[in-house]
């Protein structure tokens, strides 16, 4: 490699990881699907709003996604419970889909009407999670406060900056097309004002299977494939659902501790390096997804016939993300990655990677015991982590009488 290394490269642009258009703000870039301009759109999905648990955690990967982190500014627990209830009356309809009611001649019009007149689902779903931050005495919430949940710490080889970490709640908005995620973000926006202000935000896509099989990260790499079975009902609950009981207050049941890590890849340094290496610090084949020991995306990579790690070096990256042990088994998590492609950074250098998001039934044995395992693994040179947080995803509103957090504001 020539030039500037990696490490001087991530000391010049230290400050500018989030970049202009990046992370913070509402006018994050974005990609997502694009229909030809002469295409009618096909007909709107819609995921039930209503259940133990919310959508957007079991529900298949979505086109489009933003991730809203924001403060709190609710007066009183009172006001905060207002605010919720105005969030899950919003993602109710936004869900759903329907025509705003006509305001009169002199009211502003109730919907900004970039989805036309009539709201269509379009597959959004809105998942709320609740950050360490909430639980501090403004709200009287200390003692409902999940045992494991926590300001997100700086793992090593972490570049994380603090201005685009954490918050009091997030806003998880998916759908299959932009403008559908843009409209929910700004109904939900127009309804809480006052209640709430956004600390950050970044927006992703997902890409479509290339060929087939699992949607492919940034560094061409397919991303996802040791995944539990969301249809698995006992898998998810060992793995994704949270269960009250113990240190854990009872409202917890049906939620989930909701990892996000917006990881940069420095991608112009990652594009330098033959095939070859790069297969073996990810222990996959680019092409196919296969294990380097299989032929298939989903063979099993049989680390007991390679115990020294001639095949699939000794810390490849899916070999310490997921050792395939009994002793291991149980920390292995629901994942949901997202790409994000914010253009340029202020030196000119292109800023994309990854929105890491996991589920976990509990944050320490899972998400928090893998990543220390991953500690300078050969892929720390080529990947910035820098921003996202720690949240618990709310359980479910069980009816149209029910709301978000209801359980836990009891």
């Amino acid at each position: 490699m020539t030039g500037i290394g990696r490490r001087g490269f991530l000391q010049a642009t230290a400050g500018a990881a989030v970049g202009a258009g990046a992370a913070v703000g509402i006018g994050a870039g974005v990609g997502g699907t694009v229909r030809p301009k002469d295409a009618t759109p096909a007909a709107a999905a819609a995921y039930a709003f209503h259940g133990t648990h919310q959508q957007g955690i079991l529900t298949p990967p979505q086109g489009t996604a933003a991730f809203v982190a924001l403060d709190a500014t609710a007066a009183n627990r009172a006001e905060l419970a207002d605010l919720f209830k105005t969030i899950t009356e919003r993602a109710r309809f936004l869900t759903t889909g329907g025509t705003p009611p006509d305001p009169g001649l002199t009211a502003p019009p109730r919907d900004s009407g970039i989805l036309g007149p009539t709201v269509v689902p379009d597959g959004v779903t809105v998942t709320l999670s609740v950050g360490a931050s909430l639980f501090d005495e403004r709200y009287g919430l200390a003692a409902a406060k999940p045992a494991r949940l926590r300001t997100m710490e700086d793992f090593a080889n972490d570049a994380l900056r603090r201005e685009v970490c954490d918050g009091d709640l997030l806003l998880q908005v998916c759908a299959d097309d932009r403008d559908a995620v843009t409209h929910a973000v700004r109904e939900i926006a127009r309804a809480t004002r006052g209640g709430m202000q956004v600390r950050w935000r970044q927006d992703g896509f997902t890409s479509p299977p290339r060929p087939s099989g699992t949607p492919r990260n940034l560094m061409g790499f397919k991303d996802g494939t040791s995944n539990p079975s969301t249809t698995d009902a006992k898998s998810m609950g060992d793995l994704v659902w949270a269960r009250a009981g113990g240190a854990e207050p009872g409202w917890v049941a049906g939620g989930s501790y909701h990892v996000v890590r917006i990881i940069r890849m420095l991608v112009e340094f990652w594009d330098r390096v033959n095939l070859h290496e790069q297969e073996n610090m990810i222990g996959r084949r680019r092409d196919t997804g296969a294990p380097l020991t299989g032929s298939h995306e989903h063979d099993d990579p049989h680390y007991e016939l390679d115990p020294t790690g001639d095949v699939i070096q000794l810390d490849a990256h899916i070999r310490l993300a997921n050792p395939h042990t009994s002793a291991t088994a149980d920390q292995r998590m629901l994942r949901k990655a997202y790409n994000y492609d914010a253009g340029l950074d202020s030196n000119g250098d292109l800023d994309m990677g990854l929105i890491f998001t996991a589920f976990n039934q509990d944050l320490e044995r899972q998400f928090a015991t893998v990543q220390r395992r991953l500690a300078n693994e050969p892929l720390t040179d080529y990947i910035s982590p820098f921003g996202g947080g720690y949240f618990f995803a709310l359980p479910g509103a069980r009816d149209s009488g029910d709301w978000l957090g209801s359980r836990m504001l009891a």
